[in-house]
């Protein structure tokens, strides 16, 4: 017997050795035996050839697009758009669109103010006068203001003659008195009181005078009597106007202590026209552009300012004017710089006068006129 034979005789008569079980065997042989058997996962390359053959798509990226917007249409998802940049506030629109709501409100109020002054029938309406002014040749507007009394003997005279420029080399507001009893020449009538000229020819020969006489000659003008300056003062400023009295004064029963007082029109009125005094004329025009500081001044309250259109078409109801709505508005930041004081100048400035007499005008002042001209130039130009 070969080597071969023994072992192969050995090895079918040896017993098969078992295998131990071990408490978790059994658990290994159920649990492959639930597990399905798991199918092969194509490639991604097996997958797309055999997809390719009949598809519409040529390559996996038009497939996921094309899919992308079948989700799209049917809402499944949506997709974030990128939000763009933020749009800035347009704030020249709205400031623009505030001043065109003040522009409207101001014009409304201010023809709401007109239509109430000349309804009142409490003062006769005031007319309009013939009146050929111009624009000064330095681009500034002049106005003349005429104050008339009509009563007692100088009733048909100018009491107050001033003339206001806006918009002048200085940019600031100007005030010349120019006194009632100043000897002047009288265009078309000879020489006179300058007060005299209202009566011969109304404004429109006052603005002749002054130009003939100063040289000054202006655009518009603006006549009020005692009554309409009281509604205009108190239609203007409803808790009066803040003024500082120089002295103690009494006129027409109205009693005025020196100091810092609020005065409505009526008061304001007498303290402007009193000249029962030494000084006489002169302390009169000097009071008369104080309460015209005094009323400028009182545009620096914001109420003032709400209420200044209402008020300004009260005060072109209640005087006699030419001076146009569209004037005011475009020069209303010129009107509004006089609130931080006005520059005045009294004629004849001092120095350049005497006293005198005339047989049919009285006690009069006799003008250097050349010299009043030139200073009346150079206080308009600085």
């Amino acid at each position: 017997m070969s080597r071969m034979d023994r072992y192969q005789n050995i090895h079918k008569k040896a017993k098969p050795i078992k295998e131990k079980s071990s408490p978790l065997s059994w658990r290994r042989a159920s649990k492959k035996q639930a597990e399905p058997e798991k199918e092969a996962i194509p490639s991604y390359e097996q997958t797309y050839e055999e997809r390719s053959s009949d598809s519409r798509y040529s390559t996996p990226y038009e497939e996921h697009v094309h899919s992308e917007q079948q989700h799209q249409k049917k809402g499944l998802f949506k997709k974030k758009q990128p939000k763009g940049p933020r749009k800035k506030r347009s704030w020249w629109k709205i400031i623009l669109g505030i001043l065109l709501v003040l522009f409207v409100f101001s014009l409304i109020s201010f023809f709401v103010g007109k239509f109430v002054a000349e309804n009142d029938q409490s003062l006769e309406p005031a007319t309009s006068e013939t009146f050929n002014g111009a624009q000064s040749t330095s681009g500034a507007h002049n106005i003349l203001i005429l104050g008339s009394d009509t009563r007692g003997e100088d009733a048909g005279r100018a009491d107050t003659i001033m003339v206001l420029q806006l918009d002048g080399p200085a940019r600031k507001p100007k005030l010349i008195s120019f006194m009632r009893d100043s000897f002047v020449t009288i265009p078309g009538v000879g020489d006179n009181k300058i007060n005299a000229a209202y009566a011969y020819g109304g404004a429109e020969l006052v603005r002749q005078t002054l130009l003939e006489n100063f040289g000054l000659n202006c655009q518009y003008y603006m006549k009020v009597d005692f009554k309409s300056f009281e509604k205009v003062i108190d239609a203007m400023f409803m808790n009066g106007v803040s003024i500082d009295a120089e002295k103690d004064l009494n006129l027409d029963g109205v009693d005025i202590a020196k100091g810092k007082q609020r005065m409505d029109g009526h008061v304001l009125l007498q303290y402007a026209r009193f000249r029962m005094d030494e000084e006489g004329d002169f302390g009169r025009v000097r009071r008369q552009q104080q309460v015209m500081d005094a009323i400028f001044g009182q545009l620096k309250n914001p109420l003032n300012l709400i209420r200044a259109p209402y008020a300004a078409g009260k005060a072109i109801g209640y005087t006699s004017t030419d001076v146009p709505m569209t004037f005011l508005v475009r020069n209303s930041f010129s009107i509004l710089r006089g609130a931080g004081g006005i520059d005045r100048l009294s004629v004849p400035a001092d120095n350049t006068w005497s006293y005198g007499q005339s047989d049919y005008a009285g006690s009069i002042l006799v003008l250097d006129k050349q010299m009043n001209r030139e200073k009346i130039e150079q206080f308009l130009s600085k």
